[in-house]
């Protein structure tokens, strides 16, 4: 049982870190695509 509940936790910590990780680079994506613009209108 306790073996279960450690594997679900890890689980849970993997996943959210790994969601973590995308949502930062989609958002340096974003701020770069913006700096681009910028830099063409200006």
């Amino acid at each position: 049982m306790l073996k279960r509940m450690l594997f679900i936790v890890v689980s849970v910590l993997m996943l959210t870190t790994l969601s973590g990780c995308n949502t930062v680079h989609g958002f340096g994506q974003d701020v770069q695509h913006l700096g681009g613009a910028i830099s063409r209108a200006g």
